[in-house]
Parts: structure tokens; C-alpha cells; sequence
């Protein structure tokens, strides 16, 4: 088969696609649900997913008594039946995220062992859960936030910070629904599929300390408020009463995407190789390398001889310098980084997007390439490198009609990223 442009970004699209659509609440969440309880079901949850698997619980469950509250994005609420919606800010948290933590921890006081706490965590759920810690203010986890955000640590670390100054994630939110059983089903987004970084695990027990947030505050010299500052200090947040105790189910996660993209290109004559589903690094980091990898399986078939599609999961970085004007997220960067690296080489061709439907805090989910992606830009007055240099990817991608916009996918796991060797 001879790869044309079109032809080339169709294959890609679909293949984004099914990753997102394995993912998707309606199709995946009734087949880990538990036993029907005895007592009550109380359904608490939040992140970007959060209403849709609400929505696709109250549906599985018409006949069960139950109810609850969870929180999600602005923009990402689907009616949910009999469980009640509430939309806060991500990735920067605000009074509604605040709110919903009160909601949340209201709906599981005062259950007994008869009655069940289904717990539905999804990515983006530490900005959209917020109980600050003794002392500090909602102000000072913006604060905190901002400079994790800008700091170029990865998922994990910045969850590590996060957990010492919360007081209801790193399992916290479980020990006060003590003494109901507590179920957790979990769309991972985190490199890993560790339940315990996703949204800051508020129902998984916390296997990080105290002096691992110090020494990541330490390391990316990160400035915080003087109260998050007493805060680690003084210990962290103090853990609530008693030990923590969750049945966590995995329903989504980056390597059941990465299979799902994996079957369609091989459905339409591609070899596809998963190089991986949790990769790190600075987004033009990573770009440079898999530029480095596509050449050799263009010209030398290693690791694998074309027609094929490399394929990747994880979460990049994007370091971002305080008087940085550009707009841009790290599929967009990633994709600007690779484009340079292959300087036009023909019959290669990537998309790389969130599947969440949200690159950074742009409206793109992320974007595609092609070998003449480049000078499209210049012809559209856009210097690659200049626009690089200033983290500007998305409006590089926006001149050239390049940009991947799916809209609120009401799911997240995590960046999904496939270059095609014609």
C-alpha cells in the first residue's frame, strides 16, 4: 500500500480515536462493579471522567438505592441521574473545588459496614478536589499549583507534594468513610497505573512521605506560600483516624488505549510497535528522540520496517519560564520538536493529543504532522524553531489548520502518541 498525505492522517485519527473510545465509561465501567450492598451506596468521585462514570454507574444500577456527588471539570458534566454533578477549575483549583470537597466528605460520614462508598477517580482530580490542610488557604494551593505546573516535575511529584497538603487525598478520603466498604474504580492517567497518584489517591492508601515532598520542593527549587512552607515543615497534613481500606479496580488505563490504537493499525496494514505507555520527559526532549527513532525505521527498518506506526503513552513535561507568553501544551511541543527533528523527511507522518481532549489548557486535544508540516508554517509566517524556543507550538499548529479538536472526551488516559513509517 502507497501512503498518501490523506490517506496517511485518516489512519491516524481513527487510531487516536479508538484509544479514546477504550476508554470511554459507557462501554468499559459495569463489568468491575461489586456486589450490590446491603445497606446504602453512597457514589463519591472526581476528575475529568468523573460525570460520565457516573452516568454509566446510575444507568448499570437503576434498581440500587443509591446516591452521592462528584466533581469534574467546567464543561465535562453529563447528566448523572440520581448523583449529583458539580463542575470546578483545572488545573488551577477554586472555591468550587473547595466545595466539593465539603460535599464529598459530608455524603460518607455517619455510613456503617452494611453501606458502600463506590469511589470513581479519574485524572485531574487534585485540582478538582481541594481540602487544604490545617492552616493553609485555598489562595495558597493556587499558589502551590502554579508552581508545580510551571516546574517541569513530572505527574508523580507533583501528587507527592500535593498529598502532604491536603486533607482528604493520599487516602484520607477513605479513612473518614470508615467503617463502609469502599470500592475504587479507577481511568488511570499517571505513568504506571499507580491508583495512588491518580488525583492524588483520596481513597488509596499513601506509600510516600513526608521528607519525598521536601526533597521535590528542594530539587525544583520550588518557591510556596509561607503557610504550604509550615506545612511541610511542621510534617504535612496529619492523616485521619484509623487505616486505610479500598477494593481498587483499574476499568481504563494507557496500555488498554495503546492495545485498542495497536488493533485498528493493524487492521488497516500497519505493524504497530507500543514503545511504551509511560513516558516522561520534556516534551521537546522526547520529541528530538522519537525524530531520531522514525528516521531509523524509515531508512533502516529498525525498530521495525514500514508500513508501521510507532505508538506511545505517558505524560510529557513542558518546562515553562515565568515571562512565557506562548500558547502551547505538550503534545503540541512534542509535535513542533519532532517536526524539526525530521526536517521534512518524507513518508512519516505522527498525531499526538490528550485524551482528554485538552493539550495544556488550550482548547486542542493536541495536533498532526506530516512531511510538509514545516513549510506550511513558514509559508504561513511562522518559524518553527523561533515558535519552539517561546513554547508557542499551539499557535504554530493553528496557522496551519493542524490542530486535533475532539472537545471534552469525558474520559483521560493520558496523551496517546503514533507516528506512522510509510
Amino acid at each position: 500500500m502507497t501512503w498518501e498525505n490523506a490517506s496517511a492522517r485518516n489512519t491516524l485519527r481513527r487510531i487516536f480515536d479508538a484509544a479514546v473510545a477504550s476508554a470511554d465509561p459507557a462501554r468499559v465501567l459495569s463489568r468491575h462493579l461489586p456486589e450490590r450492598p446491603m445497606g446504602r451506596c453512597v457514589v463519591i468521585g472526581a476528575g475529568k471522567a468523573s460525570a460520565a462514570m457516573a452516568a454509566a454507574l446510575d444507568t448499570a444500577w437503576s434498581d440500587v438505592d443509591l446516591s452521592g456527588v462528584v466533581v469534574t471539570r467546567y464543561g465535562h458534566a453529563v447528566p448523572s441521574g440520581r448523583i449529583r454533578i458539580i463542575e470546578a477549575s483545572h488545573p488551577v483549583p477554586d472555591d468550587m473545588s473547595v466545595e466539593a470537597a465539603v460535599r464529598i466528605i459530608g455524603a460518607v460520614r455517619d455510613l456503617g459496614p452494611d453501606d458502600l462508598v463506590i469511589a470513581l477517580i479519574s485524572g485531574g482530580g487534585s485540582s478538582l478536589l481541594v481540602s487544604p490542610a490545617a492552616g493553609m488557604t485555598l489562595a495558597d494551593k493556587k499558589a502551590v499549583n502554579k508552581a508545580l505546573l510551571a516546574s517541569g516535575a513530572t505527574i508523580s511529584e507533583m501528587n507527592t507534594v500535593r498529598k502532604q497538603l491536603s486533607g482528604i487525598k493520599g487516602g484520607r478520603l477513605a479513612q473518614l468513610a470508615h467503617p463502609a466498604r469502599v470500592v475504587t474504580l479507577v481511568i488511570s492517567d499517571v505513568p504506571g497505573d499507580d491508583p495512588s497518584e491518580i488525583a492524588s489517591g483520596p481513597t488509596v492508601a499513601n506509600d510516600t512521605t513526608i521528607d519525598d515532598a521536601r526533597e521535590i520542593v528542594a530539587r525544583y527549587r520550588l518557591v510556596l506560600p509561607p503557610a504550604a512552607q509550615d506545612v511541610l515543615a511542621n510534617g504535612g497534613a496529619r492523616d485521619c483516624t484509623g487505616k486505610v481500606s479500598s477494593d481498587v479496580r483499574m476499568i481504563a488505563s494507557p496500555s488498554m488505549a495503546l492495545d485498542a490504537a495497536a488493533a485498528v493499525a493493524a487492521a488497516n496494514g500497519l505493524t504497530p510497535v507500543i514503545l511504551g505507555d509511560a513516558l516522561q520527559g520534556e516534551a521537546r526532549d522526547v520529541g528530538t528522540v522519537f525524530a531520531g527513532i522514525a528516521m531509523s525505521a524509515s531508512t533502516k527498518g529498525l525498530p521495525v520496517r514500514g508500513p508501521a506506526v510507532l505508538l506511545s503513552g505517558g505524560e510529557t513535561s513542558v518546562s515553562i519560564p515565568a515571562d512565557t507568553k506562548g500558547r502551547g501544551g505538550r503534545n503540541s511541543e512534542f509535535l513542533l520538536s519532532l517536526a524539526i527533528g525530521l526536517d521534512g523527511a518524507e513518508g512519516i507522518w505522527a498525531i499526538s493529543g490528550d485524551t482528554d481532549g485538552i493539550d495544556g489548557i488550550e482548547d486542542a486535544a493536541g495536533a498532526m504532522i506530516g512531511p510538509d508540516s514545516l513549510a506550511r508554517m513558514r509559508g504561513s509566517g511562522i518559524d518553527p524553531r523561533s515558535a519552539l524556543s517561546l513554547h508557542d507550538s499551539y499557535t504554530a499548529f493553528k496557522a496551519i489548520d493542524d490542530l486535533v479538536i475532539t472537545g471534552p472526551t469525558l474520559t483521560n488516559v493520558n496523551d496517546i502518541r503514533a507516528i506512522l513509517i510509510g
